[in-house]
């Protein structure tokens, strides 16, 4: 093999300024939630068919979980989309802007006198090698897990409404929302929306805990 075969072979797998050519699942790991939305409408569909349903009325106990199974097919598919469009790479380069001046930033900004220029001649170089890190939010994770965790062990002591406000209430301040009020009172207000649509179009009851008890 030639030395200008051997560079022209070099060339080919690495981009622009030397830099290596990313690899199809650089900055595409979010297929592990496709992998899971799909899971779920896979596993939903399947029990969505096999349910046991007596009698004829319309629109049924298959009514709603056929609409969820439509969503997560279809959010699954968009997200897919645009992951494959739209690849997150880590950026790993150095941001002066974001606190990692160079040296002769530094330099050319302060408009130094003569002896400066000489004591910054002679300083030894100190060019910065932090680059910026890419981590996993294990804290939100941990605190949406534990909500689902939560809602499905409340749910039939306190009773939908209650558990199913409370997990909303959960999901938005782990993801940074800090309305409490407002977060609470949307969830109250979708899960009563909910527990009525249950009950007046399928004609089916969800948990309602110690309020039923009281009422």
């Amino acid at each position: 093999m030639s030395l200008t075969q051997h560079q022209a072979d070099a060339g080919a797998a690495t981009g622009p300024q030397g830099k290596r050519k990313p690899h199809f699942g650089t900055g595409r790991s979010e297929f592990v939630v496709v992998a899971v939305l799909y899971a779920a409408a896979v596993f939903l569909t399947i029990g969505t068919v096999t349910m046991n349903v007596q009698g004829k009325s319309a629109p049924g106990p298959q009514f709603f979980p056929i609409l969820v199974c439509i969503v997560l097919y279809l959010v699954a598919t968009l997200l897919a989309i645009q992951i494959i469009r739209s690849p997150k790479v880590p950026d790993n380069s150095i941001h002066p802007g974001h606190g990692q001046f160079s040296a002769d930033m530094l330099h050319d900004l302060g408009h130094l006198g003569q002896e400066e220029d000489e004591a910054y001649d002679n300083a030894p170089s100190q060019t910065p090698t932090k680059t910026w890190k890419t981590y996993s939010d294990w804290r939100t994770v941990g605190v949406l897990l534990g909500g689902v965790v939560a809602f499905v062990a409340l749910l039939e002591p306190l009773g939908w409404i209650i558990s199913a406000a409370s997990l909303f209430w959960l999901v938005a301040y782990a993801l940074g929302s800090r309305r409490p009020i407002f977060n609470i009172g949307v969830g109250l207000l979708f899960s009563s929306v909910i527990q009525l649509a249950f009950g007046a179009a399928l004609g089916l009851s969800l948990p309602s805990g110690f309020v039923g008890v009281i009422f």
